[in-house]
């Protein structure tokens, strides 16, 4: 019996970087046009940042940039320091980067866990602050013996990459037959290298930028000019406050400008249709995408990106809390408290207990839900609430508490605010407690803290 040849073995997980897979959109109306996803979140470390991060870094070591033991410097708002961070340590590298604080958890966590160094700095600074993530990369630079400046903004390797790269994969994929590509702008690489290589082998393809609702880019490209008001959105690694050294925008035809509330509401979309589980980032581009297909009148076959996994948003993106706190969320609005209410008991979102549940059991689902207080509930009846004070109180003189059951440690009597009382009503009740029980006559909604209402008047102010 003949043996089946066995698939090629990659000796390192730099060579997994690029050939990411060609999807075509087919549960979205896209009318006339056919839309197509190149799913760069299948690179080893989550996005299409991975092709700039090995550019940028064997490009360095060719000019003697860098050298073994050296530091790599970064100014980032995410996933080019995940691919730094990932190249960096499989060639020895030490790695610091300078990051926004706008940063998904998850994200920062994945650094984290690749040994890099961070460091914080604000992201509501214009670029001439020294506070200003790229400032202070580059002091850090300055003081910091053998150390790179990786700048993707300004580094001639970054939209080589997809010049190299990128561009040819989609030509290939497309049958060499594309009408349109969409992306965004973050450092400006993906478009001007896309762009560049398309200009000259299929000049009728048009570069199209989806840029965030209050970012200069739009107006750019639309305008010629432009001018910074202060915006500030939600999405992450795409927007700009400046024209990035790297953006050509003579290879740019054409732009759409996608608001926050569009772009989440596109990554709803992907997953509950497509089954695709993107970054906020791909919010953008694909409802860019889908707004330039159903403007057109005659069939065009469009190529966009999924530029990152969906997984390193999962606590803003995919998380309830935070879209409502940033006014985010398509819930039907009824003008009373209950708008307040995040996770509703009533439509079976909140975390709750049982009476007849352990104290650990309780303690677990706070510590997995990242909540203080929970309440207690008898067939969806609100009988009582337990906090981590009730617990602590609890188990701190009795080595048994964890086991006991949850009615013995709970509030039975916890403060309740009616949805028709006034925003001044509920303000009284959290003067004094950490937080109020939203009712409905007897129907408990749910549960508001005074971070809950400060995210309400923000949004409302």
């Amino acid at each position: 019996m003949d043996k089946l040849p066995l698939p090629t073995i990659n000796n390192s997980l730099l060579e997994m970087i690029g050939n990411t897979p060609l999807l075509e959109i087919k549960n979205i109306d896209v009318g006339v046009c056919r839309l197509f996803v190149k799913m760069e979140s299948q690179n080893p470390g989550g996005s299409i940042k991975d092709r700039v991060a090995v550019s940028i870094i064997e490009q360095a070591e060719k000019d003697g940039l860098l050298k073994p033991g050296g530091t790599i410097v970064e100014a980032t708002a995410g996933n080019t320091g995940i691919g730094l961070a990932l190249v960096g340590a499989l060639k020895g590298y030490r790695v610091i980067l300078v990051i926004p604080d706008k940063m998904s958890r998850e994200k920062i966590l994945h650094l984290k866990a690749l040994g890099t160094e961070i460091v914080f700095t604000r992201s509501d600074v214009s670029k001439e602050d020294p506070e200003y993530y790229h400032n202070i990369a580059e002091k850090i630079v300055k003081e910091t013996p053998g150390a790179f400046y990786a700048n993707q903004f300004g580094n001639p390797a970054n939209a080589k990459a997809h010049e190299e790269t990128t561009a040819p994969e989609i030509w290939e994929q497309m049958d060499h037959n594309i009408d349109a590509f969409v992306a965004g702008v973050g450092s400006g690489g993906t478009l001007t290298g896309v762009g560049k290589f398309f200009k000259n082998i299929s000049p009728s393809t048009q570069i199209v930028a989806a840029d965030p609702e209050g970012s200069v880019i739009f107006d750019a490209v639309k305008k010629g000019t432009f001018s910074y008001e202060g915006g500030s959105w939600f999405v992450e690694g795409i927007g700009e406050d400046f024209i990035p050294d790297v953006l050509d925008l003579s290879y740019i035809d054409d732009a759409v400008t996608i608001p926050d509330s569009k772009a989440f509401e596109t990554l709803d979309l992907l997953l509950k249709k497509e089954g695709i589980l993107a970054g906020s980032s791909a919010g953008t581009l694909v409802a860019g995408a889908i707004e330039w297909c159903r403007a057109q009148t005659e069939p065009k076959r469009v190529v966009s990106l999924i530029c990152d996994t969906g997984n390193k948003y999962l606590s803003k993106a995919f998380d309830e809390a935070w879209l409502t706190n940033n006014g985010l969320s398509d819930k039907n609005f009824k003008n009373d408290l209950s708008d307040i209410v995040v996770m509703r008991a009533d439509r079976k979102q909140i975390v709750s207990v049982k009476e007849d549940d352990t104290v650990l059991i309780a303690y677990n689902r706070m510590r997995n839900s990242d909540f203080s207080q929970l309440p207690v509930l008898d067939n969806d009846k609100l009988v009582g609430i337990i906090s981590e004070d009730d617990i602590f109180n609890y188990c701190f003189d009795n080595k048994d508490g964890f086991s006991d059951k949850i009615i013995n440690a709970m509030s039975k009597d916890p403060p309740k605010v009616d949805c028709k009382a006034s925003i001044g009503d509920l303000s009284s009740v959290l003067s004094k407690d950490n937080f109020a029980m939203i009712m409905e006559g007897e129907t408990f909604i749910g549960i508001v803290t005074k971070v809950d209402v400060l995210a309400y008047l923000k949004n409302n102010s």
